[in-house]
């Protein structure tokens, strides 16, 4: 299928581009019954919505074949972001040429802006909050309107514009086009569509039964603090020309950056934080391949269009299927193939597959990419190299002058080392724990029941005991007699009873940090300034290399031996003594903390 006549102004300018046929979208708004009336589209990320809706409103724009002279603008883009907003404005350039196309977008000079639409255009691109200040300013006019295009509405919604939105349409002629183009049509979406739109032409594009075919879902697995060494792991593996790496906050942003650009790779910020001038760099050197890895927020995850985006990588998971559909909507555009790796620590693994199954996509699991794996791939790389290709001229004298005056086999090692030098060292990950056999956890908690039962026995007959020889039923807790000092091996946490310590935080604390389950954990025993907890010995080698290096805000953990696990003491408070010392007797309720009161606690007398 060629593409087909469009308008003459535009049909030489997409030959030019090299369209030589037209995506779905772009067919569907192409077709009779869509001409001249309001749109309503869905169409996947990377599908051409851009040239789509230029296509569309061509006839309504330029109905004579030329352009009318420069005044109020005749057509009115909006878009969520900046970057959305300048790439728009990009492509329509090309697809309009001799338009005057303007844009305003906030982070820009809003004093320029007005001189360039009081001048006079034919297109204005800009984000919402932005046309709203031109127009309450009354810089913008609107009273030639012909039509109006919403990219990415569903984004401008979520992203709290729709005040600014219904300003700007009201604003309007109301016999305009109005153009909605959205990844997907909520509630929201269709109810602004109702409201603003007359006789829409609803078009949808998107198979929902089926994945993007042109992206690759990966979910790696790694341990929760080694997700940074996964990362430089799957970037080296790839090696792709571009690549953005998306985090849930700046925080986390900012501090990947700058552990990435430590390590040595070519990377670069995008952020809420940053200026315009600092986005706009930043996308520059993306585009430009000075730099290869992009990491950034959700705010990066509509609209932006990179050549080279090969891969995209989800360091931290994304909360939704429509964020995990958007991030990875960055690759696999426009007919190329891409790459989207989750990286899923083991405690998360749930929630991965809950957004993944959510999202209609399949993802192959596996493991990091090993340091091991990835010199032996530089190798495979090394051997293809372009830079081997046979040399010419000058060059292939040199080659022989060199050869004749060195060793091969040291001309060789030197190319070797310069090689390398240029690549970030990989990452040692640690290997995923191996899960037990069913019939193992089965006995275990073979192991458990029995053992609470003679426990339950040993209690009776100790407190039979006690009656008979002290007349009170307290009591010392004996050690666990499922738990023999071949089975599992001791740890301590830096945390007690002090510290409020509760096994109700302290076992997840324990699986995050460590990699392990609930069932690799024994008896845990809170003492004043320390907890004592028993590990599975088949685990208990990885579980004290994961938390040998934790961060400081994190307790520390160390290994306490292979002995039995002590006993914790029975609860031994004081009375008041006159000194500030409070408590409660032994036997009687636990102390729940000092009173508001300054008045001193002193037991209560029994009545006579």
């Amino acid at each position: 299928m060629t593409f087909p006549l469009v308008h003459p102004m535009l049909d030489a300018a997409l030959v030019a581009r090299g369209y030589l046929e037209p995506t779905a979208v772009q067919s569907a708004v192409l077709q009779p019954e869509a001409e001249g009336r309001d749109l309503l589209v869905s169409a996947r990320t990377g599908s051409g919505k851009t040239v789509a809706f230029g296509l569309a409103a061509a006839f309504t724009l330029i109905p004579d074949g030329a352009l009318p002279p420069k005044g109020p603008p005749i057509a009115l883009c909006i878009a969520p972001t900046r970057e959305l907003a300048l790439q728009v404005q990009a492509e329509l350039a090309w697809l309009y040429a001799g338009a005057r196309i303007v844009s305003c977008v906030g982070g820009m000079d809003i004093q320029r802006e007005a001189r360039l639409l009081y001048a006079g255009c034919h297109i204005v691109v800009g984000t919402p909050g932005r046309l709203g200040d031109h127009l309450r300013r009354g810089n913008l006019n609107l009273s030639a309107l012909k039509v109006v295009v919403l990219d990415e509405a569903d984004e401008m919604l979520d992203l709290g514009f729709q005040e600014e939105l219904e300003v700007i349409l009201d604003a309007a002629p109301s016999e305009r086009r109005t153009l909605m183009f959205s990844a997907t049509i909520p509630h929201d979406i269709a109810k602004l569509a109702r409201k603003y739109q007359r006789d829409a032409l609803r078009i949808d594009t998107i198979d929902r039964s089926q994945p993007h075919d042109d992206i690759e879902y990966r979910a790696i697995t790694v341990a929760g603090h080694e997700i940074e060494g996964a990362l430089v792991n799957i970037l080296r593996w790839y090696e792709s020309p571009g690549a953005l790496v998306f985090c849930a906050t700046r925080d986390s942003t900012r501090r990947l950056h700058q552990s990435l650009v430590q390590r040595g790779f070519a990377a670069v910020m995008l952020s809420g934080e940053l200026s315009q001038h600092e986005r706009t760099t930043a996308l520059d050197a993306l585009r430009s391949g000075r730099a290869r890895v992009g990491v950034c927020t959700d705010v990066a995850a509509r609209g932006l269009d990179l050549p080279a985006l090969d891969l995209v990588v989800h360091a931290d998971l994304p909360t939704n299927p429509e964020t995990l559909l958007h991030r990875s909507g960055r690759t696999g555009r426009a007919g190329r193939k891409g790459v989207s790796c989750l990286i899923v620590p083991y405690s998360k693994r749930r929630r991965a597959e809950q957004v993944t199954t959510a999202a209609r996509v399949r993802a192959s699991w596996s493991n990091a990419p090993s340091a091991e794996d990835i010199n032996g791939r530089d190798r495979e790389r090394l051997l293809t190299d372009p830079m081997l290709d046979p040399p010419e001229g000058v060059e292939r004298a040199d080659a022989e002058a060199l050869l004749a005056a060195n060793d091969p086999i040291a001309i060789a090692a030197a190319l070797l080392r310069l090689y390398r030098r240029q690549l970030p060292p990989p990452e040692t990950i640690s290997a995923a724990p191996q899960p037990r056999a069913p019939e193992a956890h089965l006995s275990q908690a073979v192991r458990g029941y029995a053992a609470r039962d003679a426990d339950r026995t040993s209690r009776r007959e100790a407190n039979g005991t006690l009656r008979e020889a002290t007349g009170s039923s307290s009591y010392a807790p004996s050690p666990r007699a499922d738990a023999p000092a071949g089975d599992f091996v001791q740890f301590r946490i830096s945390v007690g009873r002090a510290n409020r310590a509760d096994p109700k935080w302290i076992l997840p604390l324990l699986c995050r940090v460590g990699n392990v389950t609930k069932a690799d954990i024994g008896a845990i025993r809170i003492f004043d300034t320390d907890t004592r907890f028993e590990i599975n010995r088949e685990v208990s080698d990885a579980f004290a290399a994961a938390t040998a290096n934790l961060p400081e805000h994190e307790p520390r953990i160390t290994q306490a031996g292979d002995g039995p696990m002590p006993a914790r003491p029975p609860f031994r408070a004081k009375m008041h003594d006159g000194k500030g010392d409070v408590g409660k007797p032994a036997g009687g309720k636990p102390f729940r903390g000092p009173r508001t009161s300054s008045r001193p606690l002193v037991p209560r007398q029994p009545r006579t």
